[in-house]
């Protein structure tokens, strides 16, 4: 089964996946009912077929419907996607592209996301030994 990257889909090709990903499982109609200014339910079957073709999505028959799932996890396909944009756009620094995303001038962090941020960041300080607990474990 072909994969294409992400970026090749079509805008309601995203639409869709967003949807599969979101409620896990979904049939056509359920699709079709949650697209924003939906195309004919016909086009959303055609989307559903070019997506299990790119081998995006895989369905099993229920009845006379087909149930819809994501053949990726959301969560590995966005972590594919950052590593991509942090090679494009950031020469492969995490640093710069944080500096991008917290430039005061784009948008403001309230306190939760700060505090977030900063727990984040913790876990990768070097952790400090005490002078005191080094000389006792000799």
């Amino acid at each position: 089964m072909p994969h294409t990257k992400p970026e090749s889909h079509s805008r309601r090709e995203r639409q869709i996946m967003d949807i599969v990903w979101r409620a896990g499982r979904a049939t056509a109609s359920e699709i079709h009912a949650h697209l924003a200014d939906a195309p004919s339910y016909s086009a959303v079957r055609a989307l559903l077929a070019i997506l299990v073709e790119k081998g995006h999505l895989r369905y099993e028959r229920d009845g006379k419907r087909y149930v819809y799932e994501p053949v990726t996890p959301r969560e590995d396909v966005s972590r594919n996607a950052l590593r991509r944009l942090l090679t494009t756009f950031f020469d492969n620094s995490a640093a710069n592209l944080v500096a991008t995303l917290l430039d005061p001038a784009e948008r403001k962090l309230d306190a939760e996301e700060v505090a977030r941020l900063e727990s984040l960041l913790a876990r990768y300080r070097p952790r400090k030994r005490s002078a005191a607990r080094s000389k006792s474990s000799r």
